[in-house]
């Protein structure tokens, strides 16, 4: 039985129109004769969505009882028994009820399709298990219901359900996804614009990259070689060379000029471990390609342009963008630069070569000895001094073998030359024995001259078969040796990338690591003082008897024109230059974040300092100005003598002055707090308390039924000072409540986002654009929207003020359907991210 075909509706979230797209497919193929059943389609409510399921037929669900619940699946067995052609089935990544056979709705699909029928489905892309980490750290929830992404690559048609994100918060406002009363609170968590924006994104990558793997298959299965230009893709070739970032910005040049260009950067490797790079000079140039939005690749291949070719050919590239050559002309001679082997095999892929200032100023590079002085000695002496040695011990036993053994005995005298020194003293030995063998061991003896023609035929062949076999063994003696120092070399350079990954980067961690894997005695940073040219400060060292300046050392790298790696211990071998330059390259950049940390620490505290002055001042001119005036009218008015006060006005104004002092008592304790702080004497006083608790105290002196407060009971506690917290709030509502039209309260909410409390407060006045929105935390800003004598900008700005201090924020958001909407964020320090709700539906139940 032939296996049914899969289609998959892929959305970026909730509401964007899968399972309504899905049906009316479904009407679709039933009008045009198809035998379509629904197996299992989840409404949520949506009276659309509910009309589209009328004319098609349901497949009744399963009743399972669960901890006292009834829950209701897909019934599978009932859609084999009905083989339908064709079976609707929603929210693939579902996890079904423990009970069922089948642990996820996904396998009970590909039952469906075993079975031979074809299965249409929906998913949101933050299902995707390759996704679930990038989806939380987006939204604050970690998807508890995933499903393999195999599963999707393998659907025969994956269609996107697009939608803007303004277009899905219209949707969501309208209540066409949630009820009335889960709006405002999915809008202002799940549903935020910047979400949305990074949901839809992922979405269109994934299924751009899935469109991709398709057209590379067509061309596989069709045997269609030359690229298609379907995308510009720009394959830049990277030597290491300082020609590399005029090069590389070229390159990005080029991508950019169409829509959805590619930059991709590839350095072939030569297999002899002859790179002409430094990993440190590579480095810079993979930050520089990815600082541009391309991506770094290294190949391995002795013939660079078939690498090259190879490469761009299976990326589908477009265009390949090459340095001129630095060799001179002698050397272009000697051997043609790799533009010319590249450009006439390039086919229909694009070859730019881009000048630069290092054009012809190449230098002849010295072959690298790669053996030990004392092996090439020894090679040397058993080329010259084993072929006579040998021919002396044959000659005392010539009766006792022929020339065929002869010849061997000397063939394995020159391999020995060849695995000791390598090719050059073996061919010494193989020439040296070829003349032995003609003058001791072919008649006539002792000549040069030889009778019998097969002996000819053997003495030629002999020195060319020797050579031949020399090279060849000297050659994997040599790939021995560099195969042993590159997997010591590669392991010390992943440990390096690994701390990188893992964040370590304590510099004493380093210069130990450095220590131990060249075996010296003591590891140092150094750096010159300033002013002083021959003096230098010991940054960090490990190990006895560190080195105090790069004189006394053994090897040393530089890091910059100031700074030096030093160690002392032995000398190091050239080869080993490589790694210490990479061990130097990742010292400076953790040396560099540690300085750009404190660097940033100290900014932090003085612009903590200014902020908090700031809000001083602003509290002092704002809040301070409403009682004293009004104890200044009180006063005024039991002071005169000319007005007979009652003794119920009299009393009514001593009251209020009374008020009015507890008002200011409560105001000038917060302010010398505040001031302790600017000075670093103490630090707000956090505490654990309810938003219930802090709420109340902040609308004193609200006038009555213009908020209306909407807290839900599980609300976790926050750490906060309860004094700044409270005059924030006040200022905010104040604030909301002045905007707000008449006769209409103002919402004031609060939800949970991961470890933070969010206290919205919501007003329905003219609202504020865009570009204003940081404006109105500043002082004095009022941007003409308050009539005149309702204060001077201040409140904003001070409860920006408050809510930094306590490590929370303040931030304007617009309200949908007109309005500004506030949002307090706080920290909650006792919740926990894995105590959050998978679903954005039932996380907006919670808190409404």
């Amino acid at each position: 039985m032939a296996r049914g075909r899969l289609r998959v509706y892929l959305g970026a979230a909730p509401g964007v129109g899968k399972t309504y797209s899905m049906l009316g497919e479904a009407h679709r193929r039933a009008d045009r004769g198809t035998d379509v059943v629904i197996g299992y389609v989840e409404c949520h409510g949506r009276v659309l969505t509910e009309q589209m399921t009328k004319g098609l037929e349901l497949v009744p669900r399963r009743h399972l009882t669960y901890r006292g619940r009834i829950f209701t699946e897909m019934d599978v067995d009932a859609i084999i028994r009905r083989r339908p052609e064709q079976v609707l089935v929603d929210e693939i990544a579902h996890t079904n009820i423990p009970g069922t056979r089948n642990a996820k709705r996904w396998q009970d699909v590909e039952e469906i399709l075993d079975a031979g029928i074809d299965v249409i489905t929906t998913v949101n892309i933050q299902h995707l298990e390759s996704l679930n980490d990038v989806v939380e750290s987006i939204t604050g929830i970690r998807q508890q219901e995933t499903i393999p992404d195999e599963v999707v690559r393998r659907a025969d048609q994956i269609e996107l359900e697009d939608m803007s994100p303004e277009a899905l918060r219209r949707r969501l406002a309208h209540g066409n996804v949630y009820p009335p009363e889960k709006i405002d609170a999915a809008l202002g968590n799940y549903f935020r614009t910047g979400n949305l924006t990074a949901l839809r994104e992922l979405a269109l990558l994934w299924l751009a990259d899935r469109v991709d793997e398709g057209l590379v298959k067509y061309r596989a299965d069709h045997h269609i070689e030359q690229p298609w230009p379907a995308r510009e893709r720009v394959v830049v070739a990277l030597t290491g060379g300082p020609e590399g970032e005029t090069v590389i910005r070229r390159a990005a040049r080029i991508a950019a000029r169409g829509a959805g260009g590619e930059l991709l950067a590839v350095h072939v490797a030569r297999s002899d471990g002859l790179a002409d790079a430094s990993p440190s000079a590579l480095g810079r140039l993979r930050t520089l390609v990815e600082s541009l939005g391309g991506t770094y690749h290294q190949v391995v291949g002795d013939d660079v342009a078939s690498a090259l070719l190879d490469f761009a050919t299976g990326v589908n590239a477009t265009q390949l963008v090459l340095g001129s050559s630095r060799r001179n002309r002698f050397q272009h001679l000697l051997q043609p630069d790799v533009a010319s082997l590249v450009t006439p095999r390039s086919g229909d892929i694009d070859v730019h070569l881009v000048t630069h200032e290092h054009v012809g100023k190449g230098r002849l590079v010295p072959p690298r000895r790669e053996l030990s002085r004392r092996r090439l000695v020894g090679s040397w002496l058993l080329a010259v001094f084993g072929p006579p040695l040998l021919t002396a011990g044959l000659t005392a036993t010539r009766d006792a073998h022929d020339l065929a053994t002869e010849m061997l005995l000397f063939l394995t005298l020159a391999v020995g030359v060849a695995l000791i020194g390598g090719v050059l003293p073996s061919l010494v030995a193989a020439v040296v024995g070829a003349l032995l063998l003609n003058f001791y061991f072919t008649e006539p003896y002792h000549t040069l001259i030889i009778s019998r023609p097969e002996h000819l035929l053997a003495v030629l062949i002999f020195p060319l078969v020797a050579g031949a076999v020399a090279s060849v063994v000297g050659l994997a003696a040599r790939r021995t040796s560099e195969a042993a120092r590159a997997n010591a070399e590669a392991a010390t350079l992943s440990t390096l990338a690994g701390n990188v990954l893992r964040g370590e980067g304590a510099l004493e961690a380093l210069l130990e690591q450095a220590r131990e894997s060249f075996g010296m005695t003591s590891a140092a940073l150094l750096e010159r003082s300033a002013g002083d040219g021959d003096g230098w400060t010991c940054l960090g060292s490990v190990g006895a008897d560190p080195a105090s300046s790069p004189a006394e050392s053994d090897a040393d790298a530089a890091l910059t024109d100031s700074l030096v790696l030093t160690l002392r211990g032995r000398a190091l071998p050239a080869a080993d230059r490589r790694v210490l330059g990479a061990f130097a390259d990742h010292l400076a950049v953790v040396l560099e974040r540690s300085r750009l940390a404190e660097e940033a620490g100290r900014a932090r505290k003085l612009a903590e300092a200014n902020r908090i002055r700031t809000a001083l001042l602003a509290a002092v001119s704002h809040d301070l100005r409403t009682p004293l005036t009004g104890v200044k009218a009180a006063v005024s008015s039991l002071r005169q003598t000319d007005v007979e006060l009652s003794e119920d006005d009299r009393a009514e104004l001593l009251a209020g002055i009374e008020d009015s002092a507890d008002r200011l008592n409560r105001l000038v304790s917060n302010l010398l707090d505040m001031s302790r702080v600017q000075a670093e004497a103490v630090r707000p006083v956090l505490r654990e308390v309810r938003v219930d608790e802090v709420v109340p105290a902040a609308l004193i002196g609200v006038p009555p039924d213009s908020v209306k407060v909407t807290l839900p009971e599980d609300l976790p506690t926050v750490r906060v000072d309860t004094g700044l917290i409270e005059r924030a709030i006040a200022n905010i509502v104040e604030n909301a409540v002045r905007h707000n039209p008449a006769g209409t309260p103002v919402l004031l909410t609060a939800s949970v986002l991961r470890d933070r409390v969010e206290i919205r407060v919501v007003d329905r006045g003219p609202g504020v654009p865009d570009a204003e929105k940081d404006r109105i935390f500043e002082p004095f800003q009022r941007l003409g929207d308050a009539p005149s004598g309702t204060g001077v900008g201040l409140g904003l700005a001070v409860a920006r003020g408050f809510a930094e201090a306590v490590g929370g924020s303040l931030d304007a958001e617009d309200t949908p359907g007109g309005g500004l909407t506030l949002v307090l964020t706080l920290p909650a320090p006792g919740r926990s991210p894995d105590t959050l709700i998978d679903e954005p539906a039932e996380a907006t139940e919670v808190i409404t």
